[in-house]
C-alpha cells in the first residue's frame, strides 16, 4: 500500500508538474490480477483498484490499517468501471455490471473479486473510509440510484448524476459515492466549481478513449493548477481544493467523499469569473 500524506494549500504554488502528479494523481490502479491501494491521510481514505483477469483476487489487509481484515474498522463503496464481474462478500456473491455499485459495511471479513470474461475483465474501484457504525452490505444496479440531470448542452456540461451511497440512498457511516456521465458533446464537469471544507473527495475517470485526456482543475480558486488525467486514473482532492474539469471527449467519473457530513449539496460554489 502506498501512503500519501496530507498537504496544505500553501504548498501548492511551489509544486512543479511532477510534484503535483506525485501528490494528487493515482496513475496505476488497474493491473491484471492485483490489488493496487493508496492510503491518503486526507480523511484517512483508501483508494484501491482491482482487475481480476485469470484468477479471482481477494482483498488483502495491510499493516498500515492495523486490522486483521480490511473492513474491521472501515466501510467502502465499490464501482465496476470495466467488464461484468462478481464481488463475493462473506460468501454472498453479487453480479456487478459496468457502472454498478456495491457498498460494503464495517465488519465484512472476506471480499473476493472476479471477472465474468478474461477477454473483457472487470475493473473494480474501491473508495474506503473509517467507520464507527456498521451498515448492511448493499448492491445498487447502474442507473437505479437517485438520478439527477444537470447542466445544459449549450454550456457543454449536460450530465447524468447517479447518487448511490448518500444520506437519502444506501446508508453509510460517512462515505458518499456516485457516478456522473457526460452526455455526447459535453465535456465540463462539476460546474459551477466548488470546494467543501467539510470533506475530501476523489475522482476516478473512466469510459475515456485512450487517446483523450481530462484536464482536472485543482488548487485554491485564486491559485488553480491542473492535472492531465487518462482513463482509469484517480485524483485526490483535498477539502480545501476546488475541483472541476473538462476533456477532449465525453467520459464518466466516480465521485466519492468522506468527512464531516453526508449532505451532497453542502458546497461553496466559486464562479468561473473569480477563478485564477
Amino acid at each position: 500500500m502506498q501512503q500519501r500524506y496530507a498537504t496544505s494549500p500553501e504548498q501548492v504554488p511551489g509544486m512543479d508538474t511532477a510534484e503535483l502528479r506525485r501528490r494528487y494523481l493515482v496513475e496505476d490502479l488497474f493491473v491484471a490480477d492485483e490489488v493496487r491501494a493508496v492510503y491518503t491521510h486526507h480523511d484517512r481514505v483508501v483508494l484501491a483498484g482491482v482487475q481480476p483477469v485469470h484468477d479471482a483476487v481477494p482483498l488483502p489487509t495491510y499493516p498500515e490499517i492495523r486490522s486483521d481484515h480490511f473492513f474491521d474498522h472501515r466501510e467502502g463503496g465499490i464501482v465496476n468501471v470495466g467488464g461484468r464481474g462478481a464481488i463475493t462478500v462473506d460468501g454472498t456473491a453479487y453480479d456487478v455490471g459496468h457502472g454498478s455499485c456495491l457498498y460494503v459495511g464495517r465488519g465484512a471479513r472476506e471480499v473476493v473479486f472476479a471477472s465474468a470474461d478474461a477477454a473483457a475483465p472487470a475493473r473494480f474501484y474501491l473508495f474506503s473510509a473509517p467507520a464507527h457504525t456498521a451498515y448492511p452490505t448493499t448492491f445498487v444496479e447502474a442507473g437505479s440510484g437517485t438520478v439527477r440531470e444537470l447542466g445544459d448542452p449549450v454550456t457543454s456540461n449536460r450530465r447524468t448524476l447517479n447518487q448511490y451511497i448518500h444520506e437519502n440512498g444506501v446508508r453509510s457511516c460517512q462515505v458518499v459515492m456516485g457516478v456522473t456521465t457526460l452526455h455526447p458533446g459535453s465535456m465540463w464537469n462539476t460546474m459551477p466549481a466548488h470546494t467543501h471544507d467539510r470533506r475530501m473527495e476523489a475522482y476516478l475517470y473512466f469510459d475515456l478513449p485512450a487517446e483523450d485526456r481530462v484536464v482536472h482543475i485543482m488548487g485554491e480558486p485564486s491559485q488553480t493548477r491542473h492535472l492531465l488525467v487518462a482513463d482509469g486514473q484517480a485524483v485526490i482532492s483535498p477539502s480545501w481544493s476546488v475541483h472541476c474539469g473538462f476533456a477532449t471527449a465525453s467520459y464518466s467519473f466516480v465521485w466519492a467523499m468522506a468527512g464531516e457530513n453526508q449532505c451532497f449539496d453542502d458546497m461553496d460554489g466559486v464562479p468561473i469569473t473569480q477563478m485564477r
